[in-house]
């Protein structure tokens, strides 16, 4: 039998090529773009089909009897919940939010899966009626694609990042004909930054991904809209209102949304899966009155371009529109928030047109389509805080330039004027309710790079209501904490309890000793989830003066699954600078005077040491010690706890002085580089 040849030599030499010359690097942008390309016209091509399945089906339903078409987005929410909670639990955050904290928190690392399950969730939501759109999607399938793409060659984060942008940008230039929107969106919004080395490979990814779309889409503009023109000056007045009501829509949209996301929450009793089903379900009964709220809705934005809807209509659109994408949306199916922006800003923009004729007869104005047109532009670009975004892709969709003097004013107006009321973008605010606040395309406190679950203690010591005052102070003289978890019979976790407490029960009763911690424990829980930046863990502490914050899961808020403590920011800073390079380090060495007792080394993993192929948080470290940066080939990895340790890799440490012997006995090595004391 003939022995196969060995693949990795060839891989190897293809990774080092990649990694050592520019045009190695444009390559994977070229086969990101194709990638791209392909998915989108898969994306495109699911959607329609399951359009045409469910018409079909809500027509025959119809036949029987109307009520039974409320079944439909019914169905659509119930299939895409269970893809979501079983499948990608992320995807029911949307698609940009997510993209934007992989690249903020976890090294642009997106899951495969994503590439297949969010077309998916996302075609039937939107075939079977759903209020959402396809950019969200489309940018979260690409981000996927560029992220997988870096990591089968195991770029550096930043690379990896490059590659996400290249995708996100890929996927709006071939799902929307628009290539110069995609590259645009993909710098003012994925990354948040203009600067050359990421310009060239994004548009080479967003060039590839639309040729390969107009191949088999066509070149048609989703839009056709009439040759309309500014009729004169004085109409300049009248854009710029509608750009101060595109602001206030725009205001509205965002805290509607969230809200609807947070009522959502508090379906306690309503499983996860099935909440999306619900909202189609409210959906449905909505569209017995007001059919044109299912789907993206394009075809009566077409109308409302041509003019051809009456001003109480589009008035009413405005409103059903927004609650339809709450119902779906918010309800955590899967789908876009841009279509439903541009539908709305339509609606406006046509009935502010429709007003001005009906108030101003005989006044030269152009036609209401022209301000429908605006109104698109101006209430997305104060949604997502894009206005640069919004004008281009509002010109490529639509084909028509002729509007652009009052498209840029309304659109810098409206977001000047949504941001004095909400600093984040729709989709920047999900993260900021983490803690996470993106600016110029990374966090703005190095913490936020750092999550909560990074650095808590797994397995935290507990008492229980029973456990007497004279247990509890046996306790703490033996670990030498302040402060506990309080747990019931059941493990609920019910309240915490501190040293404090312990000290008023002693001056408060004479026999303390024979009282129980359910007698004085803290009732009122502040606490932490293991997703959130170590940020907002942090300013919760100050907010409420505590020390330590009980970490629990978002969908069990009493299930504790760990304990986060003020010393363990501490750890999370060294860990954060040392992500940030050397400008972090010098930072580190500024502000860190006080730990003159500690030391960062590098030491190097042999083969057959204890700790190599085990995650860094299975791994027994010396007490005071950090992973901060694990060096692997030419990548540096963050420490994080479920990062394996292989043979070879150099590992940045934060030790306590003494404790780097013991280190090297756990790695059976020797010191790979010289000590960097800590000043």
């Amino acid at each position: 039998m003939r022995e196969r040849s060995d693949p990795l030599p060839f891989y190897d030499a293809l990774r080092r090529w990649v990694l050592s010359d520019g045009a190695g690097f444009m390559a994977l942008a070229v086969l990101v773009g194709i990638l791209t390309g392909v998915a989108s016209i898969g994306f495109v091509g699911l959607i329609r089909t399951f359009e045409g399945w469910f018409a079909a089906v809500r027509a025959l339903l119809a036949h029987v009897s109307p009520v039974l078409t409320v079944s439909v987005p019914a169905f659509g929410g119930l299939a895409a919940g269970l893809l979501i909670t079983y499948v990608a639990e992320e995807m029911r955050y949307g698609g940009i939010p997510p993209t934007l904290r992989a690249i903020t928190l976890e090294g642009s690392r997106l899951r495969a899966r994503l590439i297949w399950a969010k077309p998916l969730a996302t075609a039937l939501c939107i075939g079977t009626g759903g209020s959402a759109g396809r950019v969200g999607p489309i940018v979260q399938i690409g981000a996927a694609l560029g992220s997988q793409v870096g990591q089968r060659f195991r770029l550096t984060d930043e690379r990896i990042r490059n590659l996400v942008a290249c995708g996100a940008a890929g996927g709006i230039a071939a799902t929307f004909n628009a290539p110069i929107a995609g590259v645009i969106f993909a710098l003012e919004v994925i990354l948040g930054e203009f600067t050359e080395s990421f310009f060239t490979p994004i548009v080479i990814s967003a060039v590839t991904a639309s040729i390969i779309s107009r191949s088999v889409l066509g070149t048609a503009v989703a839009f056709v809209v009439p040759a309309y023109t500014l009729v004169q000056p004085l109409e300049i007045v009248f854009y710029v209102g509608l750009g101060g009501l595109a602001g206030l829509v725009a205001w509205v949209y965002i805290t509607s949304f969230y809200g609807a996301k947070d009522l959502t929450a508090r379906l306690g009793r309503v499983p996860p899966a099935l909440r999306p089903a619900l909202g189609g379900l409210l959906l449905g009964v909505l569209a017995l009155l007001v059919p044109q709220i299912l789907g993206m809705g394009f075809s009566q934005v077409g109308l409302a371009l041509d003019g051809q809807l009456s001003l109480p209509l589009m008035a009413g659109l405005v409103a059903a529109k927004l609650l339809a994408t709450d119902l779906t949306l918010g309800s955590g199916s899967s789908g876009g928030l841009f279509a439903p922006a541009l539908f709305m800003g339509a609606m406006l923009g046509g009935a502010f047109g429709e007003l001005l004729h009906l108030l101003l007869p005989g006044t030269a104005l152009a036609p209401s389509g022209a301000y429908a047109l605006v109104g698109m532009a101006a209430v997305f670009a104060a949604a997502a805080h894009a206005p640069m975004t919004s004008l281009l892709i509002i010109f490529e969709m639509s084909g028509s330039y002729s509007l652009i003097l009052p498209l840029m004013l309304a659109a810098g107006l409206s977001t000047a004027m949504v941001r004095v009321f909400q600093r984040e973008s729709i989709y920047t605010l999900s993260l900021a309710r983490q803690g996470i606040h993106i600016r110029r395309g990374r966090e703005s406190d190095v913490l936020e790079r750092v999550r909560v679950d990074e650095v808590m203690v797994d397995a935290p010591v507990t008492v229980r209501l029973a456990t007497t005052l004279a247990q509890l102070a046996a306790l703490i003289d033996k670990t030498q904490h302040r402060g506990y978890p309080v747990l019931n019979d059941e493990d609920v976790l019910v309240g915490m309890i501190s040293f404090q407490h312990l000290m008023s029960a002693r001056v408060r009763w004479s026999n303390w000793e024979a009282h129980r911690v359910g007698d004085i424990y803290d009732r009122v829980l502040v606490t932490a989830y293991p997703d959130e930046s170590v940020s907002v863990a942090l300013q919760r502490m100050g907010s409420y003066d505590v020390s330590r914050l009980p970490v629990v899961a978002r969908d069990a808020p009493s299930r504790l699954l760990g304990i986060v403590h003020r010393s363990d920011v501490g750890a999370a800073y060294q860990q954060a600078l040392v992500y940030l390079g050397d400008r972090g380090r010098e930072v580190q060495g500024r502000q860190a005077g006080e730990r003159d007792a500690s030391e960062t080394v590098d030491l190097v993993v042999a083969a057959g040491a204890p700790a190599a192929g085990a995650p860094i948080r299975a791994t027994p470290w010396p007490p005071g010690c950090l992973i901060v940066a694990v060096h692997r080939g030419d990548e540096v990895l963050v420490g994080r706890g479920d990062v394996v340790i292989e043979p070879g890799d150099r590992l940045t440490v934060y030790a306590r002085e003494g404790s780097v012997p013991e280190l090297a006995m756990l790695l059976r090595t020797e010191e790979s580089g010289q000590q960097r004391p800590v000043d």
